[in-house]
C-alpha cells in the first residue's frame, strides 16, 4: 500500500489538532490558526469527503478569555479555564465554518462514554447524521467531568481521536502536531530526519518518542509517545495514520492529495467489523484472563475461541458479557473479548475441560469462555 492509494480512498477522515498547533508561546489561542484549519476542513468536505475534527485547545482559549498570564496549576482552575475556553473554541470554529457555508457541531466525550454499547452506537449514529447534513463534528475531551488530560501527560485527546477513528470508522487519522513528523532522533539534534514511512509500530519505534518528549514545552499534555500509542490503536484496527506539522500551510489537503509530508503509519490488521472494533478498542476491559502458551497460540492464529482449559488465572471483577483482556504467559495483551462467564465462575472452571463445566457449575450455557465471534486481536504483530 502506497501513500497515494491510502489517501485517495480515505473517507471518512478524522483530523486531530493539538494544543501547541492552536496556541502561541504564552499558551493563548491563535485565532488565525483556527481560521486556517477551518478553511482546510471545508475544502475537504466540499471535495466530497466526510471529515471530523478532534480538537484540543479549550484550556488555551480559556487562558486568553480570562486574561490569565500562564496555564493554571490547580485542577479546579484548569477545569474552569477549559469550561470557559470551550465555548470560545467552538465559537471560533463555527464562525470560520459558517463563513464558508458549513456548521460546527460540538461533541464533548470521554473514553467512558464509549464503554456503553448503546451510547457508543448513539454517538456513531449522530456523527453519521452530521455528515449527511453537511456539518463538521468538532470533538473534544469533556474536561469538566474527565480530568486525565488535565492532570497527566497522557494526551487523552490523541487516544480519543483513535477511538473516534475506530468508531466511525474512518480509513485515515491525521494527527497534527508542532513538528514535521516522527524523527529518527531528537528533532533538535543536528542530522535528525523525519521518518516518512513506518510499516509497523514496534518497541524500536515507540522508543523514538523519548527523544521528542524531552523537548516538549508544558503548554499541552500530549507528546509523541501519546501519538504513537494512538497510531498503534488505529493501525491495528485496519486504519492508516499520518503525523504531520499542523502549522504548515494547507497541510490537510496536501496529505489527502498524497503529498509526501509527515510520517505515514501503515495499517496493520484487517479492517474489522464495527462490533469487533467496539470490543477491541471502544471499551475499557473489566478484567483479565491469563492464558497458557497453547491457548495463546490458538488465539493468535485468529481462528479459535477461548476454552476454559487454556486459562490459568483471572483478575478483576467482571460479569457475564463484560469485555476482558486476554494476555499470554509473558503478560502481553493478545486480544479482548466478551466473557461468557462471570469471574466467580471462571475461577471454578479455569483449567478444566468443556465437558466438566456442567458438573462443576450445575449447567453449561456455553462451551467457550470467549467465542471467536466476540473476540478482537489487539496486538499489531498478530492482527496482521
Amino acid at each position: 500500500m502506497d501513500r497515494a492509494t491510502i489517501t485517495a480512498g480515505a473517507d471518512p477522515v478524522v483530523v486531530k489538532v493539538g494544543t501547541r498547533v492552536l496556541t502561541n508561546q504564552q499558551g493563548v489561542l491563535d485565532e488565525d490558526r483556527i481560521t486556517g484549519l477551518a478553511a482546510q476542513l471545508v475544502s475537504v468536505a466540499d471535495a466530497g469527503r466526510r471529515v471530523a475534527l478532534v480538537s484540543s485547545g479549550s484550556v488555551g482559549a480559556g487562558i486568553g478569555r480570562l486574561g490569565l498570564r500562564e496555564r493554571p496549576a490547580g485542577l479546579a482552575e484548569l477545569q474552569a479555564a477549559a469550561a470557559v475556553g470551550q465555548s470560545r473554541l467552538i465559537e471560533l470554529y463555527n464562525r470560520s465554518l459558517e463563513a464558508r457555508g458549513r456548521h460546527a457541531a460540538q461533541i464533548l466525550l470521554t473514553a467512558d462514554d464509549l464503554n456503553s454499547r448503546d451510547r457508543y452506537l448513539n454517538i456513531r449514529n449522530t456523527l453519521h447524521e452530521l455528515f449527511r447534513l453537511g456539518a463538521v463534528p468538532i470533538v473534544n475531551e469533556n474536561d469538566t467531568v474527565r480530568v486525565d488530560e488535565l492532570q497527566q501527560n497522557v494526551g487523552d485527546n490523541d487516544r480519543l481521536a483513535a477511538l473516534v477513528t475506530n468508531l466511525i470508522p474512518a480509513r485515515l487519522l491525521i494527527l497534527l502536531t508542532d513538528i514535521e513528523g516522527l524523527y529518527d532522533g531528537n528533532p533538535a539534534a543536528a542530522g535528525s530526519k523525519v521518518i516518512p514511512l513506518v510499516k509497523q509500530i514496534d518497541q524500536s519505534v515507540l522508543d523514538l518518542a523519548e527523544a521528542k518528549d524531552e523537548t516538549a514545552i508544558k503548554l499541552s499534555t500530549g507528546g509523541m509517545a501519546s501519538k504513537l500509542h494512538a497510531a498503534l490503536t488505529a493501525t491495528t484496527a485496519g486504519g492508516a495514520v499520518v503525523v504531520a506539522d499542523g502549522r504548515a500551510p494547507d497541510i490537510v489537503p496536501r496529505i489527502l492529495a498524497g503529498e509526501a509530508v509527515g510520517t505515514l503509519f501503515l495499517p496493520q490488521g484487517e479492517r474489522l467489523s464495527e462490533r469487533k472494533r467496539w470490543i477491541g478498542w471502544g471499551v475499557r476491559p473489566a478484567g483479565t484472563l491469563r492464558l497458557d502458551a497453547g491457548a495463546a497460540r490458538a488465539i493468535e492464529s485468529g481462528g479459535s475461541s477461548l476454552l476454559p482449559v487454556g486459562v490459568v488465572g483471572a483478575d478483576g471483577s467482571f460479569a457475564k458479557g463484560d469485555v476482558v483482556s486476554l494476555v499470554g504467559p509473558d503478560g502481553e495483551e493478545i486480544a479482548r473479548g466478551l466473557s461468557n462467564y462471570a469471574r466467580s465462575e471462571v475461577e471454578q472452571i479455569r483449567g478444566r475441560s468443556t465437558v466438566e463445566i456442567a458438573g462443576i457449575l450445575g449447567r453449561r450455557p456455553y462451551a467457550e469462555l470467549v467465542h471467536r465471534d466476540n473476540l478482537a486481536l489487539v496486538n499489531a504483530a498478530t492482527a496482521r
